[in-house]
């Protein structure tokens, strides 16, 4: 979407309820994070996946280069939005990309539930599929309304950046981990749900949901009356186990905090299989996911993947960046994901 990626480097920049993250990396034959950050944000800064308060983003991103040097102002910024239209689309056969686009189009123009003259479209081919009408491309193609992205280039732009291109954050979540043949459930847990299946082509499907960890941070600060930032930690310290606190002071909090988590994942859960449901059901037959990678904040909360595993039905490996640099230690590498697949445009060879 929007501009292509340059050869020079860039930094992903990730914007996500609660949060913002960025990652430059270097790659040789895998992605290794060489510089990253990660900033809280006050709640309803972004929200539903969309930016409410420009200005608050913006002196974050500020904040951000002041205090790290290294980074070169020219970034690539994800996307991950309910809003967000993806659809497969099985075309003719044709070899001239003009030709593609303009199929795309007309086809989209058919398909899809928003005007285009207000819409940002673009597609991947996935590879060529035999029908009963013959070849055909199968095609993934994915548009967004022009006034959300808008919003979220507005604050990119007030802090002094240089925006070289716009990504969904679930293709840059996949490039950014090591990606397996069969078909997999990639779920990146943070501010909100970010979930994908992808095989050995790419990406077959994605979508996003609004719960996520960051909603479960605001539902237990107005349980526990406390603020989002202590309730953050708290989550990140307590999850199902309880097991940084001690229980003679927390008991009672460690209750509440494993009865909200739990609430939580069952939501994301049920979200989750009903996306996979309508993912089987617009298929053709292909077979569904048989395990799921989680990445993203979720991870560093004690029990969170064993509690989702029980939930789906599915075993739940926990996944991160490959490598990250020791200057960079302090921050889990599954918070790094979809910022270090950002920084990059091709999966690593």
């Amino acid at each position: 979407m929007a501009r292509r990626s340059r050869t020079k480097p860039v930094v992903g920049v990730e914007i996500e309820p609660g949060a913002i993250t960025v990652a430059r990396v270097a790659v040789n034959g895998q992605i290794a994070v060489e510089q990253a950050a990660t900033v809280a944000l006050e709640p309803n800064v972004v929200r539903d996946g969309e930016v409410v308060d420009a200005e608050a983003v913006a002196e974050a991103l500020r904040s951000i280069w002041r205090e790290h040097k290294g980074l070169t102002k020219s970034v690539r910024l994800g996307l991950a939005n309910a809003r967000i239209v993806v659809r497969i689309m099985d075309l003719p056969e044709v070899a001239d990309p003009k030709e593609l686009d303009a199929i795309v189009r007309f086809q989209a123009e058919q398909e899809l539930p928003m005007p285009l003259e207000s819409a940002v479209l673009d597609h991947t081919v996935l590879g060529t599929i035999v029908t009963p009408e013959g070849p055909r491309l199968r095609v993934l193609v994915v548009a967004a309304r022009r006034e959300m992205i808008e919003r979220f280039v507005a604050p990119i732009r007030a802090a002094g950046l240089k925006l070289e291109g716009i990504d969904l954050s679930a293709f840059a979540m996949i490039r950014a981990l090591k990606r397996d043949d069969e078909p997999t459930l990639y779920l990146h847990v943070g501010g909100s749900t970010n979930l994908a299946v992808a095989d050995d082509r790419g990406c077959l499907f994605t979508r996003v949901t609004g719960g996520g960890v960051e909603a479960m941070v605001t539902a237990l600060a107005e349980r526990l009356s406390l603020s989002v930032p202590t309730a953050r930690e708290f989550v990140l310290r307590s999850g199902f186990s309880g097991a940084g606190l001690d229980p003679a002071e927390d008991g009672e909090s460690i209750a509440v905090t494993r009865t909200v988590l739990a609430a939580g994942v069952r939501q994301i859960a049920g979200e989750v299989r009903s996306s996979l449901d309508f993912h089987q059901a617009q298929s053709d037959g292909e077979p569904g996911p048989t395990k799921v990678v989680l990445t993203g904040p979720a991870v560093e909360i004690p029990g969170f993947a064993e509690t989702l595993c029980t939930e789906l039905g599915l075993p739940v490996e926990t996944r991160g960046v490959a490598a990250v640099s020791a200057s960079v230690q302090d921050i889990d590498p599954a918070r790094l994901t979809v910022a270090a697949g950002l920084a990059v445009s091709e999966v690593p060879a």
